[in-house]
């Protein structure tokens, strides 16, 4: 086996691409089988070159790195550039070598070069990237609904207010979808942006080998005004007992909404539909609404939680500014971030119309690490909860309490999305 000087790193290039796919599966535990090209031109129409790493033993790929740009919706609806880490793998005959050091220090140097205010990734393994200076900043919950016991009249499940909901096929998701993510993701932090692929290989115009298509059901939201204010996408089962009674499981694989009606209306539709007894959620966050519009709320039973987005601050100030804050105050913050990126102390003058942040050499009255500050950063988490963890130090007495009033939210923040 090589030594690790001898293992290079370095972006991959065209003809390396099909061994970079195969690492990239063997590193997920997916078959080694060969590569279609099929399979090689869509992921090729989908990445850039320079921000695809390799790590090259010989000629054999043994590690894999993927980033992309993002935009990350910030507490208030600012959206920030963000740096997308997915599809990172180290082969396991070259665990314990420090190519994932290499990959990741390489690619956070690029984004904050190229003037990323923070990086993101859905981490598939808790312990790794907290030393990167990644923080799980949001939770995904999914909820299992008992239909029957739910208590909701099935008389009728349409909205009684003029609204109505329509059945409507993937061409329809393609025309009215986009827009009404945007505007989702301009009053929810933590949501990220969709382009126009994630539009066409959610909605069945872009199939391939490894991803097989199975047509879902799609239900638009109307509201009185016509305007489209809700969209949902779901998968059932046929299973039927030996009494031949229906019991059926529906799958949410999407809902997204953008008022309380046209949540309610959806939930209230999908809970009515004949010979369903099982509603599966998609992920959701820890705050919906879904159980408060159910007559008996223990219908809804949390079948799954866990972290979901982790955000990792490049730019301090930045990233402060662009966000709003519940209500007016000062703190200073000690920020350690080893890789150096986010370290420094820093004054943040925070008001509900806006912040100015910028470094300071004031006494700190809160010090924690850049993970701890990407964990806080979207509301979602508390500084006295993480103060009793050991988690951040207060150089004041009630510092972790001031940083709460500043930087909760009243609704917690949630990313649909898995990359």
């Amino acid at each position: 086996m090589n030594s690790m000087s001898d293992i290079t790193v370095r972006p991959i290039a065209d003809d390396e691409l099909t061994e970079w796919i195969r690492a990239c599966n063997a590193g997920f535990l997916r078959p080694l089988a060969k590569v279609s090209d099929e399979v090689v031109a869509n992921r090729r129409a989908s990445i850039d070159y320079a921000r695809t790493l390799g790590a090259f033993d010989g000629d054999r790929i043994v590690a894999t790195f993927r980033s992309f740009a993002q935009q990350l919706t910030a507490p208030g609806g600012t959206p920030v550039p963000a740096d997308a880490v997915s599809n990172v793998t180290v082969s396991p005959t070259h665990r314990r070598r420090g190519l994932l050091n290499r990959m990741m220090s390489a690619d956070l140097a690029a984004a904050n070069e190229r003037g990323d205010v923070v990086a993101t990734l859905i981490s598939a393994e808790y312990p790794i990237y907290g030393r990167y200076g990644f923080g799980p900043a949001t939770v995904a919950t999914e909820w299992t609904i008992d239909v029957p016991r739910a208590g909701l009249d099935a008389r009728g499940p349409g909205p009684d207010d003029g609204a109505r909901i329509d059945l409507v096929d993937g061409g329809d998701v393609r025309k009215e979808g986009p827009a009404l993510h945007d505007r989702l993701r301009a009053r929810t932090q933590g949501v990220v942006d969709r382009d126009e692929r994630w539009w066409l290989q959610n909605t069945g115009q872009l199939i391939t080998p490894e991803n097989p298509w199975t047509e879902p059901f799609y239900a638009l939201y109307r509201a009185p005004s016509g305007e489209v204010e809700g969209l949902v996408a779901y998968k059932t089962d046929d299973e039927w007992t030996d009494a031949s009674q229906p019991r059926n499981t529906l799958t949410v694989l999407g809902l997204i909404a953008v008022t309380p009606d046209a949540e309610r209306a959806l939930w209230r539709y999908l809970c009515s539909i004949d010979w369903v007894t099982t509603v599966k959620t998609d992920n959701r966050a820890p705050d919906d609404l879904l159980p408060l519009f159910l007559p008996d709320p223990r219908a809804a039973r949390l079948s799954r939680q866990t972290d979901w987005l982790w955000v990792r601050i490049l730019d301090v100030v930045r990233a402060l500014e662009s966000r709003t804050y519940g209500t007016s105050g000062s703190l200073v913050l000690e920020i350690a971030d080893p890789a150096g990126f986010a370290a420094g102390r820093y004054r943040l003058d925070a008001t509900p119309d806006g912040a100015v942040c910028a470094p300071t050499a004031d006494p700190a009255e809160l010090s924690l690490g850049v993970g701890e500050l990407g964990t806080l950063w979207l509301g979602d988490e508390s500084a006295v909860r993480l103060a009793g963890a050991g988690r951040v130090t207060q150089e004041r007495a009630g510092a972790a309490a001031a940083a709460d009033s500043l930087f909760r939210t009243p609704r917690r923040p949630w990313c649909p999305d898995i990359f």
